[in-house]
């Protein structure tokens, strides 16, 4: 089959070329098939909802964040994942602005079917002045809650995770009460790796299972299950009863509401405070396609289950994501159970 120079090639041919030329460098039919299951791959995908279009990211602190990223070569979840809350996010409402820093590279060892970020089986090495520089970052832009995230680094002895607990520890001497949220990898089910991370003085400890258990093997790499992030969050609970566990699925997928309700009994049974819902959205053609396209009628259904099941918190929207403005909503939810606490003695 033609590379792409050679096809482009033949579209900017010489009209004096002769036919008999024309036709020996011409494209084969293997370009024409292609080109053809191309056209009906975007015709059979789903057509976009009103609720999930989001406008053209914008703003003074979008614009802010993005040059302060690029300066200290820090990377953002939000961006190599393609996040559509980019601009909300980025932008913040009344000053306030969240980012999800991209911690050890921007390329991870896994290949999950549903996301976007760069693959490699041999990523370069941990920057040393990371843990520095992500604390410099944060102090400068002055917010009250952080969410640290990370690419899977099976190529490292312990995934990474005395790495990650260097740059809590650095956070927090920097801004003693800046409050910290780390979305976890799973250290390939090393409990001691989940329990170095999770006394490291975070707040809030994530690893998301991304889906219900029937689907794992289809969305997730090999290397992640269902059974194995349970244990990941059973451990971190068990690390430290200060920390409040978290965990986020994506809807979209094929997911029945049975399976949506057994996992969130295993994860109230196993004590995590905090579930988040959010829809799935296709990044590229070459990744899983959605299935369904829930409404966000759906979305505030899970969320009356979940608070009436006892989690702490439940942030359920077509958009959310697991660090979706994840400050924003955690200071809102403990402003409204102490208004609510106040109310009570009156």
């Amino acid at each position: 089959m033609l590379n792409a120079r050679t096809c482009i090639r033949f579209a900017t041919l010489s009209t004096s070329r002769s036919k008999s030329s024309t036709l020996k460098e011409g494209p084969g039919l293997d370009y024409f098939i292609t080109s053809s299951i191309d056209k009906q791959v975007k015709k059979e995908r789903k057509r976009l909802p009103r609720w999930l279009q989001t406008p053209i990211p914008k703003g003074e602190n979008y614009s802010r964040l993005k040059d302060d990223l690029k300066n200290l070569n820090l990377s953002t979840v939000c961006q190599e994942a393609r996040c559509p809350n980019i601009g909300e996010c980025w932008g913040g409402e009344s000053g306030t602005a969240t980012a999800t820093i991209m911690l050890m590279g921007d390329e991870c060892t896994r290949g999950c079917r549903f996301c976007s970020v760069k693959t490699s089986k041999n990523p370069g090495p941990l920057d040393p002045l990371e843990p520095i520089n992500t604390a410099k970052a944060i102090k400068t832009w002055g917010v009250d809650y952080v969410v640290l995230t990370s690419v899977d680094r099976d190529d490292i002895l312990d995934g990474g995770a005395s790495h990650l607990a260097e740059c809590v520890s650095e956070l927090k001497k920097e801004v003693p009460d800046l409050l910290v949220e780390v979305l976890s990898p799973d250290f390939r089910g090393d409990l001691d790796a989940v329990e170095t991370l999770a006394t490291s003085g975070l707040d809030v400890f994530a690893h998301n299972l991304e889906t219900v258990n029937r689907l794992q093997a289809f969305v997730r790499d090999p290397r992640a299950n269902y059974r194995q992030s349970m244990d990941v969050l059973i451990r971190a609970k068990e690390s430290t009863k200060n920390v409040l566990t978290k965990t986020s699925l994506m809807l979209g997928l094929g997911e029945k509401d049975e399976e949506i309700l057994q996992t969130m009994e295993d994860l109230r049974k196993n004590s995590v405070d905090i579930v988040t819902f959010g829809q799935y959205m296709q990044p590229t053609k070459h990744h899983l396609k959605v299935k369904e396209y829930v409404t966000p009628e759906k979305y505030k259904h899970w969320e009356t289950v979940g608070l009436e099941m006892g989690f702490a918190y439940v942030a359920s929207g077509p958009l959310v994501r697991s660090s979706y403005k994840a400050g924003e909503f955690y200071i809102k939810n403990i402003l409204d159970k102490e208004r609510g606490k106040q109310h009570d003695k009156r």
